[in-house]
């Protein structure tokens, strides 16, 4: 099995619909797909330009812990992207962007280290798009960006091989640390500093 790096967001519940919403404006505007139906916990209801599990009938998480998407996303182009697309196309778009898919997102409406948060898991379809998040800065932007956009606590960079997990983006802040690390020697101690779960 090859590479599957990700990165993790973290997030009060109530904030998934943002996310979410906030995550289909990355979505390239000429992507075929016919629009997903999504009912999330609690009756909110919405419409994305992604797959779950390839398909696109409508998709009831009132009863369910998770939701999995198939996505396609637009990031702004660096060295690391623009390398990337040489390789495996397509070529920048007109506004400098470029389009990587497929990422997969599973959300996850009470996350493992916390219950009373949520979590939205991307992570890459290949091992050369692995390579690509851990390389590209402008990828880590657009990810820390959508905790921040989304009223997110934390967003980690996952190898998803046991190796410490980087945190990238903490409360409000970017950051450089790791779990375990020496600010975070375990999990327990990053959550303890998010906010309290409900306010």
């Amino acid at each position: 099995m090859g590479l599957i790096y990700g990165y993790d967001i973290y997030l009060r519940p109530r904030n998934v619909a943002r996310v979410l919403a906030n995550l289909a404006e990355l979505a390239p505007p000429t992507r075929a797909v016919p629009p997903l139906d999504v009912l999330l916990p609690g009756g909110e209801r919405l419409v994305l330009p992604f797959t779950s599990r390839f398909e696109s009938a409508p998709v009831d998480c009132s009863t369910s812990g998770t939701l999995d998407l198939d996505t396609s996303l637009m990031f702004d182009a660096d060295d690391a992207l623009r390398e990337y697309a040489r390789n495996n196309g397509p070529d920048p778009g007109a506004d400098g962007r470029v389009q990587i898919g497929y990422v997969y997102a599973t959300i996850r409406f009470e996350s493992v280290p916390h219950p009373g948060y949520a979590s939205v898991e991307c992570w890459a379809a290949t091992s050369e798009m692995s390579r690509l998040f851990a390389r590209s800065a402008n990828v880590r932007k657009v990810f820390t960006g959508l905790a921040a956009d989304s009223g997110g606590v934390c967003c980690l960079f996952d190898t998803g091989d046991g190796a410490p997990q980087q945190v990238c983006w903490l409360n409000g802040e970017p950051t450089q640390e790791t779990v375990p690390g020496p600010r975070f020697p375990d999990w327990r101690a990053l959550v303890a500093t998010w906010p309290a779960s409900e306010e």
